[in-house]
């Protein structure tokens, strides 16, 4: 009951102080004159990962390589299957900026990557510095891009955003240093709670990390993605989703490789990697369009994602025990 406690509080701590850390953050981020489409792709987009990192850098540092990459990969699943299904089913996702078009390829060739650094069954400390250099390089590239674009609607978004929640200089850095503080103490407890329950009811901490902690941690992207839809934003619901994915498979599985190599159970590749993959290249197809079919994600599509993500929770769960 106490593992339980722990995770439920450490869940709830962890999501609300990653919002109060992207809310902050990103004010700061502007009063310092950085442009708004940088505080989208940057701030906003690595600070809805914030939980997957502190949760997976602490994971792989007290010792528990499968709840860390667990957590990476089980999120990317979950942003996908669950989130994407359930923003479509609530507001269809209809794809403008040309930002998060040309990142939709990438996050299939990065999802390839992944995939072959796992076919030896580890990921070694040299795979994770190649992810983490990949991570930067994509990083300064998708800047100087979105610097090139005069008009960007995800940028204009953002702008919309941070006007709407504006807050003096000294309150958007009080709440920055509150939430990182409240991430690293909430991880903490979440990691306890995950690693008990794993041991409590017998299954590995790779299944407690692609179920709960995952969904958990995922959280943020859930309430920005549906509350972005509904307001018509549709390319913070998408962007996040895809920014998200690729800060997760690169910067937090090359982070926690850093701190502490990990031998992977061959499920992971067989299972696992192949469902990211597919969903991932599923959502490219979607959010293209087939034919001549306008590009977006709607109801049907939304209904099909959360399909797969109840065929694959109920996968793991009649397989784990």
């Amino acid at each position: 009951m106490l593992a339980v406690l722990a995770v439920v509080v450490g869940l709830g701590l962890l999501v609300w102080s990653a919002d109060r850390f992207v809310e902050g953050s990103a004010s700061t981020a502007r009063y310092f004159g950085m442009p708004p489409l940088l505080v989208g792709m940057v701030i906003v987009g690595m600070g809805t990962s914030a939980p997957e990192m502190t949760v997976s850098v602490l994971a792989a540092y007290q010792g528990s390589p499968g709840i860390a990459l667990g957590n990476a990969y089980g999120s990317n699943i979950t942003n996908i299957a669950l989130i994407i299904g359930i923003t479509a089913l609530i507001s269809p996702i209809v794809v403008h900026s040309q930002i998060v078009r040309k990142e939709l390829p990438i996050l299939i060739v990065v999802t390839l990557l992944a995939a072959w650094q796992l076919w030896d069954g580890d990921i070694s400390r040299m795979d994770a510095v190649v992810l983490l250099l990949v991570f930067l390089a994509l990083m300064a590239w998708t800047i100087w891009q979105g610097m090139r674009a005069k008009r960007d609607l995800l940028g204009q978004e953002i702008v919309s955003e941070l006007s709407e929640h504006a807050m003096p200089i000294r309150h958007a850095l009080m709440w920055t240093l509150i939430g990182l503080i409240m991430l690293i103490i909430s991880s903490r407890l979440l990691v306890w709670g995950a690693v008990d329950l794993a041991q409590s009811l017998g299954v590995s901490d790779m299944i407690i990390g692609l179920t709960i902690v995952a969904v958990g941690t995922s959280l943020p992207e859930l309430a920005s993605s549906v509350i972005a839809a509904r307001k018509g934003e549709h390319d913070i619901a998408l962007g996040n989703i895809i920014g998200s994915n690729l800060f997760n498979t690169l910067a937090v599985v090359g982070l926690a490789g850093v701190i502490h190599p990990m031998a992977v159970e061959a499920d992971v590749f067989s299972r696992d990697i192949l469902v990211m993959t597919a969903l991932t290249l599923l959502l490219f197809a979607m959010a293209y369009g087939f034919g001549k079919r306008a590009s977006g994600i709607g109801r049907g599509y939304g209904g099909l994602l959360l399909l797969c993500y109840l065929g694959y929770s109920s996968y793991l769960i009649l397989n784990a025990f």
